[in-house]
């Protein structure tokens, strides 16, 4: 059974980025060009205008929306899987699991094509490699489980509450600002910084730009609570949809 359901999760997975290059006239090179762009309208506005940013701001902006693109990316295409195959749910016996992991893995493989990208950028930009490079399977894991955990929790919900996708945008771009992705975790307020460190994506893409910009080996505490933080949001994903899998055929297509 579970080989069966990795033999379709990576035919479909192909299948998927096939159709995705087929519709898409910008197919993989929008994930370069979105964060590029975002990355210039937050330089001009952080940098420029409010003089906040520092020296090498855009470098640490490219970072974080490289990353954010591909957390959010995979929650929302995750997030809306199962009601979005409705129809097909009524008509196949299939895992419903396959759907959401479907989303999730081509996401994951765009978002390596881009990340390559980015290191080559980075060390054109001054930032060559370093031994703390050792650590980002583990922190690349931290955050693709907090992934597959958001976009697992919604896929669940979302057949039972499709309204869910008219506030999932919102709440993500709430969630954006308070990860980190503008802004560097040290110069939170002392007062405020125990509560946002609980944010495993803010904690992650800071000790992602620590190890990229500065060499410098992730806090070994911090990481540890969010590497349970996202097991947790993962393994609660899966049981959700696990849980609700039989009510999904009796929902209107």
């Amino acid at each position: 059974m579970r080989l069966h359901f990795l033999e379709l999760l990576w035919f479909s997975t192909y299948a998927e980025l096939r159709a995705e290059r087929s519709r898409s006239y910008l197919g993989l090179l929008w994930w370069l060009v979105e964060p590029a762009l975002m990355m210039a309208a937050f330089w001009l506005v952080f940098d420029r205008i409010l003089g906040s940013g520092g020296p090498g701001y855009l470098p640490f902006l490219l970072i974080g929306l490289v990353v954010w693109q591909w957390f959010k990316s995979s929650v929302v295409h995750a997030g809306q899987a199962i009601w979005m195959n409705l129809v097909l749910i009524h008509q196949v016996r299939v895992p419903v699991l396959i759907f959401p992991f479907v989303h999730l893995l081509a996401d994951a493989i765009k978002f390596a094509v881009v990340f390559v990208v980015l290191l080559a950028v980075l060390w054109l930009a001054g930032y060559p490699p370093n031994p703390a490079y050792l650590s980002l399977p583990l922190l690349l894991s931290c955050i693709g489980l907090c992934a597959v955990g958001g976009g697992l929790l919604l896929a669940a919900l979302m057949p039972l509450l499709p309204d869910l996708r008219f506030v999932v945008e919102q709440l993500l771009a709430v969630l954006m600002f308070l990860s980190g992705i503008v802004f560097a975790f040290e110069r939170v307020p002392a007062a405020y910084a125990p509560w946002l460190a609980w944010n495993p994506v803010l904690v992650l893409v800071d000790a992602l730009r620590g190890v990229l910009l500065h060499g410098r080996w992730p806090d070994p505490a911090a990481l540890l609570r969010v590497a349970v933080i996202a097991v947790a949001l993962a393994l609660a994903g899966v049981a959700a949809v696990r849980r609700l899998a039989a009510r999904y055929p009796k929902l209107a297509a």
